[in-house]
């Protein structure tokens, strides 16, 4: 396990470092480039916006280790928000050392002390099964719902 993993708020200067993480990411899980330029002014928009969501960074003794998205979605039904886990990355020299679940645990206590957030949602990409069978170690299930899109 880690030792010395702090969890933060993403600031405007981890700008480049959130923009490296999520081109590992997209990369790595779903073999996919991305425009840098957009990024970069896409995690520029967040950091400025609380109402878009937020970033929280893992660091392990002081570095940089991990990051995490979270943006937000009403349900009318629950008169509530679901928490949306995504841009999830972890160093690679990194994983399997608690990272990811103090990331996690961050999350749900803050979720639960903000009194109107009823649950957290991720999607992943359907052959990451490494990444399915971790979200099941921390107690997570598999929804019934399928997700549709369409991309402008």
């Amino acid at each position: 396990m880690a030792e010395n993993i702090t969890i933060r708020r993403a600031t405007e200067t981890d700008l480049e470092i959130m923009v490296g993480f999520n081109i590992a990411m997209a990369r790595e899980t779903e073999d996919k480039g991305l425009d840098t330029d957009t990024l970069r002014r896409g995690i520029a928009a967040l950091l400025r916006n609380d109402n878009l969501g937020f970033y929280l960074v893992a660091e392990v003794d002081g570095q940089p280790a991990g990051q995490i998205m979270v943006t937000t979605e009403w349900s009318d039904w629950r008169n509530s928000h679901f928490w949306w886990l995504q841009s999830l990355y972890v160093l690679p020299e990194h994983r399997r050392k608690g990272v990811f679940r103090s990331l996690y645990d961050y999350i749900v206590a803050r979720a639960k002390e903000a009194g109107d957030v009823c649950g957290i949602r991720l999607y992943v990409e359907r052959t990451n099964h490494r990444a399915k069978d971790v979200y099941v170690n921390l107690g997570m299930e598999l929804s019934h719902y399928d997700m549709y899109e369409v991309e402008f």
